[in-house]
């Protein structure tokens, strides 16, 4: 408070509060007085002392501001301020001087720069703390960009494909191989051997007992033991010889009836995606695609038909070959499959002509030349099943190809009821070859000769194998699904030197390797020198950015 009459300290040049501010150089004047009216002797014109300093010091303000023992000189070599304890408003201190440099801003006492200056720093803390908590803002907000961009190209269509392809390729890649070596194994299959030593003891132990009751009726004497002997050859059984399964059409036969399966799968399918309609509204738009295309009844079961019987032969084929061969040479000799569906889609498709996949069919033939001969040329009985195992193959890309040329590229729905209508062509009209070839002795169908639980587990591999070769394309690309046969390959390599010590070297090998890299050429896309010259100019640019 300040007294009545009397202005406040700061605009009254008797009651003046320290430490003075002084100003070097030409900086502005402090306040509403000049520096230069209490300039008295002694005042250079770089310092000067504060107003009112003179009046109270008998006016050798200079010689008191030099004779001072104390003074706080503030100067660009010594950037420095100190501040003595504060002095009543009544009272002047003339020992401190106080200078601050030129090109320091000044202002009026109380404003806000002086605050900043002498101990009001709020302003600025608040600066600093929104800075800060913008700073937050924008750092969270670019994380929850970058996790947005991550999740579109994560989940993107293209991304969905990819995954669906890899799991995909998983999934026929295992049931193909495990369907073939279920085959194979049916070929190694015997009668449990602990039925017929079972039998055995028990056909000794009735000699036994018989030839001990013959002694005991009969005297003991040569001629009556010559009887005992020919008692005992009269009630001897002969062991029972091990059974092999050996009806690989009925196999075959077995198989197909699977297809019977396809349009329940299909069914089962839109149930759990929750987009069933009546099942007679599905019917009937199956059937209204099929006569759009032009197809009546009896030239749609006619197709069918001829498609069934193509279908058991390629199956019967392949079943039979796995009785010489491993499993391992069987599939890769099925899998030259594509390069006769290049082959084939060029000549009755009019596909386009691409030369790198004409070099994979000469590997591919290169690479069945070498299975053929890889235990000699004397051993008749590998030939035959590197012959049946490529007309496997062969007769599996006719049906590919010919079921383009008539049958277009029908949907999902009609696709299936296609292989339903194959299975069910295959049961009612098929199965008098089946029983005419049991009739004549050329296959044995005994319960005992069939291993059930292998030809059932090979059914369903297959099963699901065909299901992912016909439907996956609906949800991925064809490359994945052709990827699933090469795939095995190296699968059933494994598993055949594990079960049956299987030795890859020499021809066999080679032919392996050769089968294979024919595969992956004709999987090349028609334009593939287009991606190997944008591969090339990347790795270019990449260079040059290193450089």
């Amino acid at each position: 408070m300040t007294r009545d009459g009397e202005i406040p300290a700061i605009f009254n040049p008797k009651r003046v509060r320290t430490p003075s501010v002084v100003v070097t150089g030409d900086s502005s004047t402090n306040g509403p007085y000049s520096n230069n009216s209490t300039g008295g002797a002694g005042a250079s014109s770089s310092t000067a002392v504060a107003p009112g300093s003179s009046a109270q010091n008998g006016g050798s303000g200079s010689g008191a501001a030099g004779s001072c023992g104390f003074s706080n000189v503030l100067t660009s070599s010594n950037p420095q301020i100190t501040h003595q304890d504060s002095i009543s408003s009544s009272q002047q201190d003339p020992n401190e001087v106080v200078i601050i440099p030129a090109d320091t801003p000044t202002s009026a006492p109380g404003s806000h720069n002086a605050a900043h200056h002498f101990g009001g720093g709020d302003s600025s803390d608040t600066q600093t703390e929104q800075q800060q908590g913008n700073g937050h803002g924008e750092e969270s907000e670019l994380r929850f960009r970058k996790l947005q961009a991550c999740k579109e190209s994560c989940c993107s269509e293209l991304a969905r494909k990819m995954y669906f392809g890899v799991c995909v390729t998983i999934l026929m890649t295992a049931s193909w191989v495990g369907a073939t070596h279920c085959i194979k194994y049916m070929y190694k299959y015997r009668a449990p051997y602990d039925d017929l030593l079972n039998d055995d003891q028990d056909t000794s132990s009735s000699r036994a007992d018989l030839s001990t009751e013959l002694e005991d009726i009969l005297a003991i004497s040569d001629s009556s033991l010559h009887h005992v002997e020919d008692a005992t050859e009269m009630f001897n059984i002969p062991p029972r010889q091990p059974v092999y399964f050996s009806a690989p059409f009925f196999a075959a036969w077995f198989f197909t009836n699977f297809s019977l399966l396809f349009f329940p799968i299909y069914l089962l399918g839109l149930v759990s995606t929750r987009k069933c309609e009546k099942l007679s509204d599905i019917l009937g738009d199956v059937l209204r695609g099929f006569r759009e295309r032009g197809f009546t009844v009896g030239r749609f079961l006619n197709r069918c038909l001829c498609f069934c019987i193509l279908w058991l032969v390629t199956t019967y084929l392949y079943t039979l070959s796995l009785h010489v061969l491993y499993a391992t040479d069987a599939l890769a000799l099925f899998a030259t499959n594509v390069a006769c569906v290049y082959l084939l889609s060029w000549v009755i498709l009019h596909e386009q002509f691409v030369g790198v996949r004409i070099v994979a069919i000469i590997l591919c033939d290169t690479g069945i030349a070498l299975l053929a001969y890889m235990d000699g040329i004397t051993e008749s009985r590998t030939l035959s099943g590197v012959v049946l195992a490529t007309l496997a193959g062969a007769g599996y890309a006719v049906f590919r190809v010919m079921f383009r040329k008539v049958m277009g590229d029908p949907p999902v729905s009609q696709i299936a009821f296609i292989f339903t209508a194959l299975g069910f062509l295959n049961a009612l009209l098929l199965w008098p070859v089946v029983l005419g070839l049991y009739l004549t002795g050329t296959e044995s169908l005994t319960s005992e000769s069939i291993p059930w639980n292998l030809l059932f587990a090979a059914s369903l591999l297959l099963l699901v194998f065909h299901v992912l070769m016909q439907f996956s394309a609906a949800v991925t690309y064809n490359m994945f699904v052709t990827l699933g046969l090469i795939t095995a390959v190296p699968v059933s390599g494994a598993l055949d030197v594990i079960l049956y010590s299987a030795n890859f070297a020499g021809m066999k090998l080679a032919g392996v390797i050769l089968i294979g890299i024919g595969f992956f050429l004709v999987m090349f896309p028609a334009n593939w020198p287009d991606y190997i010259t944008r591969l090339l100019r990347s790795i270019i640019m990449l260079g040059h950015n290193a450089r």
